[in-house]
C-alpha cells in the first residue's frame, strides 16, 4: 500500500495539508509500553511550522489527539491511531494552482498520474504529511531508548555554508541541537545559516542543505543480505520525504575517490569485542549492522515554492505566469530534522523486530 510503511512495526498516514486533519495509524507497537501524548508533542513541536523566524509563519499547534490503543498511559498491543487537526488553512492562496502547474512541485506528477489532485496546499504531496511519521517516530523512539539507542540529526550545510567536520566530530546533544533554531551544533556556523535563509528569503526565494544523521548503540545483525538491506530500506525513508534529493551512508560518494586499501575498515579486538578500527562503512556491512555508529546524510532541495513569478504552463499546456503565495519555508531543512530522525527510528525498530521474531525473544 502506497500510504504504508514498515512490516512488523507499520504505519499508515492519512489525511491533506488544507483538509480537517492529518493523521496516522500505527500497527505491530508493542504491549505495555508506557507512552502518553506529551512524549509524543515534544516531537510535533520541534517539526511544527511557526517555530521560528525562519519557518513558514504558518500558525498551528499541531496538537495530538490519541485515539485508540492506549489505555491507562500504556500501549495494548492494538493499532494506534493518532490525530492532529488542521486549524489555520488558507486554501484561497493555492486558487491559481488550480489552473496551473508550479514549477518543480508535484502538481503536474500528480494530475497526469491520478487525473485529479488537491490543489490547496498540495495536497496528500505536502510536507504537512509528515506529521504522522513525526508522530509514529515519537513512539518507535522510546521503544529504542529503552533499548539504549540514541538517535541525532542535525545541519551540517545550508546552501554553501558548511559547518566544519572536525566541529562536528563528537556525537552532539539534542541541546546542542536545539540551541538555534537552523538546528546546526556548530554555534558560528549556525549563526551564518541563519543569516543566509533570512537574506535569501527577504529576495522571495529559497534555499536547501544537508542533514547527517548517526545513531549510538545500534545492535550487530539489523537488515537484511540482499533486498532489504539496512542501507537500502534508509534510503527509501529518506528518499521518501518531500524535497529530498539525496541520500549517502558513511564515507557516501567520497569512498568512491579512495583505494580498497584506503578505504577497508579493519577488524579489531577491543574490550573484548570485535570492532572496527574506522568507520566508513557507516555502521553497515553487507546490509547489516555491524555495532558501529551508524552515519548517514540527506539531500535537501531548495523549497520549490517561491515568492518570485515563474514562467510556467496551464492545464491544457499553454504558457503562463505564476507567482507563489501562501506560507512558506525559505529552507525546510531545520523542520526536517526531527522527520529524518523519526523515520530512522522506524527502520530501525522495525529491523529490529523482524530480526527478534527471526533469531530471538523480544521483551521491555
Amino acid at each position: 500500500m502506497p500510504n504504508s510503511f514498515g512490516h512488523l512495526f507499520r504505519i499508515t498516514t492519512w489525511g491533506e495539508s488544507h483538509g480537517p486533519a492529518i493523521g496516522v495509524t500505527v500497527d505491530g507497537c508493542p504491549p505495555r509500553l508506557p507512552i502518553s501524548a506529551a512524549e509524543i508533542q515534544f516531537e510535533l513541536d520541534r517539526r511544527r511550522p511557526g517555530q521560528s523566524d525562519i519557518t513558514t509563519p504558518r500558525k498551528e499547534a499541531d496538537s495530538v489527539e490519541i485515539l485508540s490503543g492506549v489505555y491507562e498511559g500504556q500501549t495494548t498491543g492494538t493499532p494506534i491511531s493518532l490525530l492532529v487537526r488542521n486549524t489555520d488553512q488558507r486554501s484561497s492562496a493555492y486558487n491559481e494552482m488550480k489552473a496551473a502547474f508550479r514549477p518543480s512541485h508535484a502538481d503536474f506528477t500528480y494530475q497526469t498520474t491520478f487525473g485529479i489532485r488537491d490543489p490547496n496546499g498540495g495536497g496528500r504531496s505536502s510536507a504537512r504529511e509528515t506529521i504522522g511519521r513525526v508522530a509514529a517516530g515519537a513512539i518507535a523512539k522510546k521503544i529504542l531508548a529503552s533499548r539504549g539507542l540514541e538517535i541525532r540529526a542535525y545541519i551540517t550545510r545550508i546552501h554553501d555554508i558548511a559547518a566544519p567536520a572536525e566541529a562536528l566530530a563528537e556525537f552532539p546533544s539534542l541541546e546542542q541541537i536545539e540551541a538555534t533554531a537552523v538546528r546546526c551544533p556548530h554555534g558560528e556556523t549556525a549563526a551564518r545559516m541563519i543569516e543566509r535563509i533570512k537574506a535569501v528569503r527577504s529576495e522571495g526565494d529559497s534555499v536547501g542543505g544537508v542533514i547527517q544523521c548517526r545513531v549510538r548503540g545500534v545492535p550487530v545483525g539489523l537488515g537484511e543480505p540482499v533486498f532489504d538491506r539496512l542501507e537500502a530500506d534508509l534510503a527509501k525513508a529518506m528518499l521518501s520525504l518531500p524535497a529530498t534529493k539525496g541520500f549517502e551512508v558513511g564515507s557516501g560518494f567520497g569512498g568512491s575517490m579512495l583505494r580498497g586499501s584506503e578505504h577497508n575498515d579493519l577488524f579489531e579486538n577491543r574490550d573484548g569485542r570485535i570492532r572496527t578500527t574506522s568507520n566508513r562503512s557507516g555502521g553497515v556491512q553487507g546490509g547489516i549492522s555491524n555495532g558501529e555508529e551508524l552515519l548517514f546524510n540527506v539531500a535537501f532541495k531548495p523549497t520549490a515554492t517561491i515568492l518570485q513569478a515563474q514562467p510556467t504552463v496551464d492545464l491544457a499546456g499553454n504558457p503562463t505566469e505564476l507567482m507563489g503565495k501562501g506560507r512558506h519555508d525559505p529552507c525546510v531543512v531545520p523542520r526536517a530534522v526531527p522527520i529524518v530522525e523519526a523515520m530512522t527510528a522506524l527502520v530501525l525498530l522495525d529491523h529490529w523486530l523482524r530480526d527478534s521474531a527471526q533469531n530471538h525473544s523480544f521483551e521491555f
